[in-house]
């Protein structure tokens, strides 16, 4: 794959590499202690990194009682979270989700059928958050990077118990979760666990209405599914660490977690105008199943020269099983689908890190590293159905295999110039190997490999502080990529009962090629006040190879595929802000405030406009939030924004977002150092989740279908002790 030449440069950077690691050296026993800039003490990862990075503590995470993952990243500044179809969830950034955000698990590419759904909070030490890319982690993150720190740092003996409860409009039931650990002389030892019980009961709607080119509706349907399930998870953490007595230290690390959900939904669809769907009353019966191992061991050694190696091994494991049975009539009243569909996803793989970091003289600390991994998988599909037809060329029973190969080596340079200047020079190559093969696919095989060079800097302009400047400029140009999924790669159908243009089949597209990326990042940031800032960024993406999905009909089925189109240009402008009230009022009480406003601008340009932004883009997202603490008693508030909108996707094609304010607040009360009760409620405005999407056709018209999922408020009350 060539690289492109870079037009133009503009804007900020995000990342971090070698003082996060300078930092932690200077903690870790019997390790050579690596001098970047300034004390332990005064050190700022977002302020002080020549790689642009904020950092979401343990405080922030658990402030809310959250019970999942994407509650905490509402509140992250430029991070949007969106709901789809379904319970789907996604999170974003530059208003991009889609594989061009990218969620690091310590760092590294999560298993297989990992879902952050199954992350809980309470397994959460920190959250990074990296507006561009560096040599040290994948480059596949043409919006940003997003790195969840499991807990691991051992200082002394913890027992830590959590009891809650959920109860909200859709979902109800109770959690938990556990941070048991302690501290040797030369070992330590820590289990995090969480789970929960959860009962769904809801009714969800919908449309669909076909109006002719002369303006007459000639069909309307609307939908009403009522659906009731449970669901278990339960997450498990151990964790153990040696140091040994030359110095060296070993780390086994795991995580295990398993879910189980079981739904019965009975969907009826009733046909006003025109003549009723194939199968208008359906009802079916889920069972869906995930289980996943990963397990790491870790290998650091101290070298002479202030040098450090550290190396991983590690093995992972998913499962998937899910079960769906229909039961449904045609329009008349008889049976018109009796049967259900099988899934097995079994996949196993193992991987390799490692990274040699030394300071030299002159302000220079090098790293240099490797990552490689190889995975397996197998899945199955087997549909019966004892009246309705499979699609022409479909078996009963699929079967296909892959194997991912994945290889990449870095290297990274910090280079301190100047107390007020600093740069970061990193290269990557990263290299994929795909291989499928079926009893309904051609053997396939996808090769891509990447070369990203990254360069980023910063420059502390002259103030009146005399320890450290109040203003600051940075500056970041990066390759970057998004690779199809193995989903999108294997050209396997998956059928729908109702066959339409806004309801086709999927089939994935072997031909697919990596999206490439060069970007730009600069921001001005202010710190005026202990605690205090205001940053002001921008960013330039231009996609080349840009992929987009298309709907033909081919004689028989509408199919819905992803293809490669030309190009795609991203633009984006963030503003952020927090401080403490004190800062502006001289003995103002204990409450911290911060806001965010992100405003994404994207434009493909092989559709013709308006709105030809990128699939289902965020246009902006909006934050507020203040914090107060007064003795036993801590409380606050968030508001997260994001604004919709029409987005046309193609010249026939298109899709519609609704605006969304989630308002949310909490009250923590401590009882005593042991003991305190957390309550809060999520989504005080009771708003709730559509999705719209549209096709034109100059002889059929334009066929329109909308869904409505229903939310009311959450409220969250959270038993937390220590013993």
């Amino acid at each position: 794959m060539h690289l492109l030449r870079p037009r133009y440069l503009a804007a900020l950077m995000a990342g971090l590499t070698a003082p996060a690691f300078a930092q932690q050296a200077a903690t870790e026993p019997g390790m050579a202690q690596v001098e970047v800039r300034g004390g332990a003490a005064a050190y700022d990862p977002r302020r002080d990194d020549t790689a642009s990075k904020f950092v979401i503590g343990r405080e922030e995470i658990e402030r809310y009682g959250d019970a999942s993952v994407f509650d905490v990243f509402k509140r992250i500044p430029g991070v949007t979270v969106t709901t789809g179809s379904g319970r789907s969830t996604e999170v974003r950034m530059r208003g991009l989700g889609g594989g061009y955000t990218q969620v690091l698990v310590n760092g590294e590419r999560a298993p297989a059928g990992f879902t952050l759904e199954s992350v809980s909070p309470e397994m959460l030490e920190r959250i990074e958050v990296l507006r561009t890319a560096t040599a040290e982690f994948s480059t596949e993150s043409v919006a940003g990077t997003i790195n969840l720190v499991l807990r691991k740092k051992i200082r002394k003996r913890e027992r830590e118990a959590k009891l809650g409860y959920l109860l909200s409009e859709d979902f109800r039931g109770p959690y938990f979760s556990a941070q048991l650990a302690d501290r040797g002389e030369r070992a330590s030892w820590s289990l995090a666990l969480s789970g929960n019980h959860d009962k769904l009961g809801r009714e969800w709607t919908g449309y669909q209405i076909n109006t002719r080119p002369d303006g007459i509706i000639d069909m309307r349907r609307n939908l009403v599914t009522r659906e009731d399930g449970r669901m278990n998870r339960l997450n498990l953490a151990p964790q153990f660490k040696w140091t040994l007595e030359n110095g060296d230290s070993l780390e086994w690390d795991s995580v295990a977690n398993g879910s189980s959900f079981r739904n019965l939904g009975h969907g009826v669809i009733a046909t006003t105008v025109g003549d009723p769907p194939p199968v208008p009353d359906l009802v079916t019966r889920g069972e869906f199943d995930d289980r996943m191992l990963k397990s790491d061991l870790r290998w650091t050694r101290a070298l002479a020269s202030q040098a450090r190696l550290e190396t991983k091994l590690g093995v992972e494991r998913t499962r998937r099983e899910t079960l769906e049975r229909r039961s449904g009539i045609d329009g008349a009243g008889r049976p018109a689908a009796e049967g259900g569909v099988r899934n097995e996803s079994d996949a196993k793989g193992a991987g390799s890190t490692g990274k040699y970091t030394r300071a030299f003289g002159g302000g220079h600390v090098l790293a240099l590293g490797w990552d490689a991994g190889l995975n397996d998988s197998r899945d199955l599909r087997a549909e019966y159905d004892a009246i309705r037809v499979l699609p022409p060329g479909q078996p009963p029973v699929e079967n296909f295999t892959a194997r991912v190969a994945r290889a990449a080596v870095y290297a990274q340079d910090e280079w301190t110039l100047t107390p007020a200047w600093s740069l970061y020079l990193g290269a990557r190559w990263e290299g994929v190997r795909t291989r499928v093969s079926g009893n309904t696919v051609a053997p396939t095989r996808v090769r891509s490999n990447v070369f990203s060079p990254i360069l980023q800097t910063l420059w502390k302009l002259p103030g009146t502080d005399s320890e450290k400047s109040s203003h600051q400029l940075r500056l970041a140009l990066s390759r970057t990529y998004k690779a199809p999924d193995l989903y999108s790669l294997v050209p396997r159908r998956n059928a729908w009962e109702n066959n339409s243009p806004t309801e086709p089949d999927f089939q994935g597209n072997p031909a697919l090629r990596p999206e490439l990326a060069w970007g730009v990042d600069a921001a001005w940031e202010h710190y005026w006040a202990e605690g205090a800032m205001v940053s002001v960024g921008t960013t330039l993406r231009r996609i080349d190879n840009y992929t987009s999905n298309r709907i033909y009909f081919d004689g028989m089925r509408w199919i819905f595929t992803p293809f490669n189109e030309d190009r795609a240009a991203v633009r984006t402008l963030d503003i952020e802000t927090k401080f403490p009230l004190a800062a502006l009022v001289e003995g103002a009480p204990a409450i911290d405030l911060r806001a965010g406003v992100s405003r994404n601008w994207s434009r493909v340009a092989s559709v013709p406009g308006p709105d030809n932004r990128m699939e289902q883009q965020t246009p902006l997202t909006a934050n507020l939030g203040i914090d107060y603490t007064s003795g036993a008693l801590s409380a606050g508030a968030s508001l997260a924004h994001r604004r919709g909108g029409p987005v046309r996707v193609a010249a026939n094609r298109g899709f519609y977002s609704h605006a969304r304010t989630d308002l949310e607040t909490y009250a923590l009360w401590k009882f005593n150092p042991k003991i305190q009760l957390r309550v809060a409620v999520a989504n005080l405005l009771g708003e709730d989740n559509h999705f719209e999407a549209s096709y034109a056709d100059p002889a059929s018209g334009v066929e329109k279908r909308g869904f409505l999922y229903p939310e009311g408020p959450k409220l969250r009350t959270t038993l937390e002790m220590n013993f």
